[in-house]
């Protein structure tokens, strides 16, 4: 395999786990669960937050990945696709929730057979929501793409941690309030108080994971090079920020 089909191999790998893990996180994000904070003998309480946080941590993966060997213009398209994508994803499931499920098989020949009521509970989700999700998705998208092109401008290719945490604190920010904004307090279901909690409990175990991700993303840009080659990967990383430099940053 030469190397440009590598590198359109790993491009469509990348892609494909970024679009996954995106829609997942929406398909998953009515549902929340509460955490137990605890720092050694300090109990800091008991918060709520979403669960579709938890496949965050490769988009912000994948995110980084894209952006540092194939630039911004290339995390820019595949944003807005995926954004295509997640409403694509509502429109099926909106659409399967209008005919009536079938449940007259007998008892025990299809385990999990779900009726009308138990299969809208957990896919119909507000259209707040939905609204909310798309619009801090792509905000945060954009934003995550251009501070972390930000940051590789400035410090070439030391400080891969810098870039990679410094864009999802910010990006992850925006994410977070919008989001629970739009799909919560807009439509009444969040107050005020709710929402700053939540929103501060999302924000902060995002910081976190961002944190705890910077060997994976050490470990990632080497899987990558090793993969692509040394020398290849650096030709990609240097077109990626020559590219990105013509972009409005």
């Amino acid at each position: 395999m030469n190397l440009q089909s590598k590198k359109i191999r790993l491009l469509l790998i990348l892609i494909a786990v970024f679009i996954t893990s995106a829609v997942t996180a929406e398909l998953i994000s009515s549902k929340l669960f509460q955490v137990h904070l605890k720092i050694g003998s300090l109990d800091l309480g008991i918060y709520t937050s979403i669960i579709g946080i938890l496949p965050w941590p490769i988009v912000f993966l994948t995110t980084d990945i894209i952006n540092e060997f194939f630039g911004i213009k290339v995390v820019r398209f595949v944003s807005i696709l995926t954004a295509v994508m997640i409403s694509y994803c509502f429109v099926i499931v909106s659409v399967s929730m209008l005919p009536h499920a079938f449940t007259g098989l007998p008892v025990g020949s299809i385990a999990g057979v779900a009726n009308d009521g138990q299969f809208n509970a957990v896919f119909g989700q507000s259209k707040w929501i939905i609204v909310g999700s798309i619009t801090a998705f792509i905000v945060s998208q954009f934003i995550d793409a251009s501070v972390f092109r930000y940051f590789k401008n400035k410090t070439g290719e030391k400080y891969i941690w810098l870039r990679s945490t410094g864009s999802t604190v910010v990006s992850q920010l925006i994410d977070t309030f919008v989001v629970l904004y739009v799909a919560f307090v807009i439509p009444g279901i969040f107050s005020m108080e709710q929402f700053w909690l939540t929103a501060l409990t999302n924000y902060v175990l995002k910081l976190l994971i961002a944190v705890g991700l910077t060997p994976f993303i050490y470990f990632s840009h080497s899987i990558v090079k090793k993969y692509l080659g040394k020398e290849f990967a650096h030709i990609q990383e240097e077109k990626a920020s020559k590219e990105s430099l013509n972009e409005k940053v």
